[in-house]
């Protein structure tokens, strides 16, 4: 073990037992632990004892404990939420801001619908009723992500009624995290938002609808139904630290705020990783075995075929490589540089297209950028294999032959590794699916087709 690790191990076991003495023997305050630092020590607890981990659970008091199921790895969560009843789960559920939530009845329906329908008969009709305003929305769009708490006054409003409704939502804690001031008129159009900080230059008898007439506030906002890649661009672009979101007739439901974001943001970079490879990020954060084997099994299935398609390619040049054993050694050389080009390739077009840095009528231009890319690196790369393959074998046309057939490759790889996901995204796929599968097969049947092609028309004829 490094010792970087043995500190951190060092400063957990530490962090255990100053939770053992919270937790047994004393009255829990919820601030005395951070939500993540309960759960770094319940996945300690789980990894050491299963039995303890869940006296641990039981020991929590419902009223926050929500947050903390929020925190833990997919597994755990399960077990937790399969462990606790649903008069607790409903209690914790209750206790949650609207987006947290929505986001543990989320969790509770993807293990058992029963459960989450008796949950929800249980949790108060007023919160109900904000998390089914959040539940409508599918996940990747960007009312799942909202927040229905968020401090707005009206037009007719000044600067003393925000400030007294401000106090009374920070004493209620029904908001924990605030950061503007949103306009809005009688039937929620919002109209604009001022920042706290800007808020305070004004008298506290100002009127919001004279702040608003002699400057502009302007917000940003987004849609509930927009797909929440744009709303992490906007984040990313603007800076923010909150995003209000409204319904298709312009009135505000809600707010996306900057720790929502950032789980957003990674969540979207994990699952077009995951995808890249042809596998399913939620049903490996679950670590259920079949399910985990069945998605994988998948997208093995179809290269299974395509490695059979590149192998039926390598069998009609069985009379070359018998002629020329030396072309079997060659041969992974040139699959494998096709291969790695194309993956380059392929990770900067999907995260491009991801980030929308491609736009309409781009597809030309990063065509013709990968394919650049490819030929100027095969042809400095076929110069060093090929001196290579002439020193081992000592035949200078076998090196002229692996160098050409680098080049082709190369090329090949760029001119794949930006189609593919061009084309995926022009018929409404996710770039990212399957992406590298795919592309493996065009490197490998393309390059042995130009290698042992090469090799028999130049070294045979």
């Amino acid at each position: 073990m490094k010792d970087n690790d043995i500190v951190e191990q060092t400063k957990l076991e530490q962090l255990k037992k100053e939770f053992d003495n919270w937790l047994f023997n004393t009255e829990q305050d919820e601030h005395e632990f951070h939500p993540s630092e309960i759960a770094n020590i319940l996945k300690m607890v789980y990894q050491e004892d299963r039995v303890l981990f869940l006296t641990y659970i039981e020991s929590l008091d419902t009223a926050y404990i929500g947050e903390i199921i929020l925190e833990l790895p997919d597994k755990l969560m399960n077990e937790v939420i399969e462990h606790l009843t649903p008069q607790e789960l409903s209690e914790a559920t209750n206790n949650l801001e609207s987006d947290d939530a929505s986001d543990l009845v989320r969790e509770i329906e993807s293990i058992s619908g029963d459960k989450v329908e008796e949950v929800l008969s249980l949790i108060d009709d007023n919160n109900k009723i904000e998390i089914n305003k959040i539940l409508k929305y599918k996940e990747d769009q960007a009312g799942s992500w909202m927040q229905t708490e968020f401090l707005y006054v009206f037009t007719h409003n000044s600067v003393q009624d925000a400030i007294v409704k401000l106090r009374d939502l920070k004493k209620s804690e029904t908001l924990r995290e605030i950061y503007q001031v949103f306009i809005v008129n009688n039937d929620m159009t919002l109209l604009g938002s001022i920042r706290l900080d800007d808020l305070l230059m004004y008298e506290r008898s100002e009127k919001f609808v004279k702040i608003i007439e002699e400057r502009e506030y302007q917000s940003v906002s987004v849609r509930g139904t927009e797909h929440i890649q744009i709303v992490s661009k906007l984040f990313e672009n603007y800076n923010l630290q909150v995003v209000p979101v409204l319904d298709d007739n312009g009135r505000m439901i809600g707010r996306i705020t900057s720790d929502d974001a950032y789980d957003m943001i990674s969540e979207i970079a994990t699952e077009q990783v995951y995808n890249m490879a042809g596998v399913n990020d939620k049903v490996e954060s679950q670590e259920k075995f079949l399910g985990i084997v069945k998605t994988r099994a998948s997208w093995l299935l179809i290269n299974l075929f395509t490695a059979f398609l590149a192998s039926t390619v390598v069998g009609l040049f069985e009379s070359t490589l018998q002629a020329l054993v030396s072309l079997a050694v060659l041969m992974p050389i040139v699959a494998s540089m096709g291969g790695n080009a194309g993956t380059q390739a392929i990770t900067v077009v999907v995260r491009q297209l991801a980030l929308n840095e491609i736009g309409r009528g781009d597809g030309m231009r990063v065509l013709r950028r990968e394919i650049a890319i490819g030929l100027t690196n095969g042809m400095m790369f076929s110069v060093l294999t090929g001196l290579t393959a002439y020193l081992w074998f000592g035949q200078p046309m076998l090196g002229v032959v692996i160098g050409l057939a680098l080049i082709i490759n190369l090329v090949i790889a760029g001119f794949f590794g930006s189609i593919i996901p061009l084309s995926l995204k022009q018929f409404g796929f996710d770039p990212a699916v399957g992406s590298s599968v795919l592309l493996t097969t065009a490197t490998d049947i393309f390059g042995f087709f130009a290698f042992l092609g090469l090799a028999k028309l130049m070294l045979l004829s």
